[in-house]
């Protein structure tokens, strides 16, 4: 049991998107073999989510669905993205029942931290007792199934969840410093702990480091060398340390913002269905700017290719992350002449950078757009450009409210442009989408 002070719990939904998928058909989570994945699409298509039952049998997560073995039999299910964020938000609504919202952070739409430290006399319970308490309220309220982390600070409840969990037979893992270096100081793979990636985790192998007690046991001149201000992060972690509090994150403000849109399309585009894409994505931040009320001072655009013939063969295995790592790319960024929500300047801007950066000949496959330097329009030190035409950028933001109060109101391809009707524009498709998946509406 963690020792006094801090109790954090974190709190995962299994499975959640097939896990509500589960719910909905009567099925029990734990034991249904489902797959949440789009039948509309290709083989190739990455299942969102897979069910515990499919990874005992092997079928690991976000597998593309030909990876599924023919031999298994299972059901799948259409995302429906809107029912997972109402999901989401009944279980918050149970997390409310025990805890303030100033004490919960929502890592994800499926995971949560809760620090719980204050409320333990309130109950009468020990940390574990109450997370099993709320853990158990939320299969009962919704259904759903979850695991459960706890730590004395936010990082060991994170990799209680992480790791001691999921080799638990009740689903709850519990660390302190002391029994997350007894335990877990040479397991492996590190990539394992949160925030090591395989990136990261090859860099430390070249310092013949594989293990979190390698890292704390280790001179730490070479890994600054290595990882720069990064190891000061990884070197407290390696001794179950974080200094960070829930109180730290509620107060936290980012110095800089920016908003972004990208996707991958479904069908590789030429060099001239690009900018069609392109330019409804630019027109998409600047609607969302004017929503928000902020404005703008860059615009940064990304072109990823597909692979080639040749370039595919090379690669040999096309399902590791290596093969879209290693598709060539190029991109851009533009500083526009003064922060603006403009449209017109927005998609003038994004034209020009598709046009010097993009390559021709090379099939499209991932595009990315966004918006920097983003700050609220009334912020103070912004100056008006005295060479713009101010009544047409009154003119022209008058019509962006108004597109905008039209598609609040009758949804969102109520209103569309010629170019969005071509047949390489995705605009009509996206509006449907959440996160780039149905929203099941």
């Amino acid at each position: 049991m963690p020792a006094q002070g801090r109790q954090y719990l974190v709190i995962d939904l299994k499975s959640f998107y097939a896990s509500v998928e589960c719910v909905e058909l009567g099925l029990d989570p734990l034991e249904a073999k489902l797959v949440v994945a789009d039948p509309t699409r290709t083989e190739k298509t990455i299942c969102l989510a897979v069910s515990p039952a499919l990874k005992a049998l092997g079928v690991r997560n976000r597998c593309r669905v030909f990876e599924i073995p023919k031999s298994l039999s299972y059901v799948m299910a259409t995302p429906r993205m809107a029912l997972y964020i109402e999901r989401s938000a009944d279980v918050y609504s149970v997390y409310l029942r025990y805890v303030a919202p100033e004490d919960i952070h929502v890592y994800s739409i499926d995971e949560a931290f809760l620090d719980v430290t204050g409320y333990l006399s309130l109950y009468g319970c020990t940390a574990r007792e109450l997370g099993e308490r709320i853990r158990a309220d939320v299969v009962r309220s919704t259904g759903i199934p979850a695991t459960c982390g706890l730590g004395t600070n936010l990082y060991l409840a994170k990799v209680a969840l992480d790791i001691t969990a999921k080799h638990s037979p009740d689903f709850f893992g519990v660390l302190d410093e002391e029994t997350y270096r007894t335990t877990l100081w040479n397991h492996t793979p590190i990539t394992d702990f949160w925030r090591v990636g395989p990136g990261t985790a090859e860099r430390l192998a070249s310092l013949g480091i594989r293990t979190m007690g390698q890292v704390a046991t280790s001179p730490v001149d070479p890994l600054y060398g290595l990882l720069g201000v990064d190891a000061e992060i990884l070197i407290d972690h390696a001794w179950g340390v974080e200094p960070v509090t829930m109180a730290d994150i509620k107060a936290y403000r980012s110095q800089s913002h920016s908003l972004s849109n990208a996707q991958v399309l479904g069908c590789d585009r030429d060099f001239g269905g690009g900018p069609i894409i392109a330019s409804e994505m630019a027109d998409s931040l600047a609607l969302e700017l004017v929503d928000q009320r902020l404005v703008a001072s860059s615009v940064s655009l990304y072109v990823g290719y597909a692979l080639t013939r040749e370039e595919r063969e090379a690669l040999g295995d096309l399902s590791t992350p290596r093969a879209w790592r290693t598709a060539p790319s190029d991109g851009g960024t533009e500083r526009l002449a003064m922060p603006t929500s403009s449209r017109e300047a927005i998609v003038s801007a994004t034209m020009r950078l598709f046009d010097d950066h993009a390559r021709r000949g090379r099939r499209i496959h991932r595009l990315g757009l966004s918006m920097g330097g983003v700050v609220a329009e009334d912020a103070p030190g912004i100056q008006p450009d005295l060479f713009e035409n101010a009544e047409k950028l009154s003119g022209e933001r008058r019509r962006q409210e108004a597109i905008s109060a039209v598609k609040k109101k009758f949804g969102k391809n109520s209103l569309l442009r010629g170019i969005d009707l071509l047949p390489e524009a995705t605009a009509r498709e996206r509006n449907g989408q959440i996160g780039g998946h149905r929203s099941g509406e």
